[in-house]
């Protein structure tokens, strides 16, 4: 295949993210935060099927009972198996009530590492969450703009988080308690637009959206650049490595705020050479 194709459908999301590959359904899951919506690519048969969510959905993860947690304008919730219904769990920041869940994913250990955000992008008041299977929550760090990743490294020492809006993705230490040591890893620059989703292969490199950049990059785990794919979208926004020897690529992109096209808002697939590691699964 070329590098990359877009995956032919009827809708076009507002604001494609949260990319999940869920081998239990053998299909890629993505939201459409703004819609607000979920979408489901079945990898068997090609067929895409879309759910109309209550509110504002940034992210999903897999839970061990066959639902799906999802990080809503609210806080979190668990949507169920059917994909029909949705029931609370937790609301994290009651007392902030414009801001809504951006991304999210779960660890190796079976806990969701989450970012919140100012919906108007105007205040730096977005925070990194940990959700334990337990269920209880911390704020792992502060004052974000537009909280983006999170991502494990394939060794299982670095969490990746980025500050969109401040062009920065941050690296953190895992610990057995949480994080430390966080410091600027990487800095886009102005031709690059803006870091966006985030995901590790298996050999610890980075691969990361560009917002405005109108294209998916590989970082190397010193933080180089490693290579580039462009694609016919401008506001790419995450991406997921799909399949059983999880070796297809997926990647979403957002149409807001741009003029109707065939690319802007598409879920493409990607040749990218690499393969990915496992998603986690939450464990509550």
């Amino acid at each position: 295949m070329a590098e990359w194709r877009k995956i032919e459908r009827d809708v076009r999301d507002t604001l494609g993210e949260g990319t999940l590959w869920s081998a239990r359904d053998n299909a890629v899951y993505w939201v459409d935060i703004l819609a607000p919506a979920l979408n489901r690519l079945s990898l068997a048969d090609g067929s895409i099927e879309r759910w109309d969510m209550p509110e504002p959905l940034g992210w999903v993860v897999e839970n061990e009972a066959g639902d799906l947690i999802g990080g809503f304008q609210s806080g979190i919730g668990r949507i169920s198996a059917d994909r029909c219904a949705v029931s609370h769990i937790a609301a994290l920041e009651p007392h902030f009530p414009g801001n809504r869940m951006n991304d999210g994913k779960a660890d190796r250990h079976g806990a969701i590492w989450c970012g919140t955000m100012d919906m108007a992008e105007e205040q730096a008041r977005g925070s990194l969450y940990r959700l334990d299977p337990d269920g209880t929550w911390q704020v792992m760090d502060r004052d974000y703009m537009v909280p983006n990743g999170p991502a494990f490294s394939a060794c299982g020492r670095w969490l990746y988080h980025s500050d969109t809006a401040r062009r920065t993705i941050y690296r953190f230490a895992i610990t057995d308690t949480g994080i430390e040591g966080k410091h600027a890893f990487i800095r886009f620059g102005e031709d690059d637009g803006y870091p966006d989703g985030m995901t590790a292969d298996r050999e610890g490199c980075l691969w990361v959206a560009h917002w405005d950049g109108g294209r998916i990059s590989r970082f190397d785990p010193d933080g180089v650049l490693d290579r580039a794919i462009s694609l016919p979208a401008r506001r790419i926004t995450n991406i997921t490595f799909a399949g059983e020897g999880l070796d297809r690529m997926f990647v979403t992109s957002a149409a807001i705020g741009l003029p109707e096209s065939g690319f802007d808002g598409a879920l493409f697939e990607v040749e990218s050479g690499a393969a990915g590691v496992p998603a986690g699964i939450y464990r509550g």
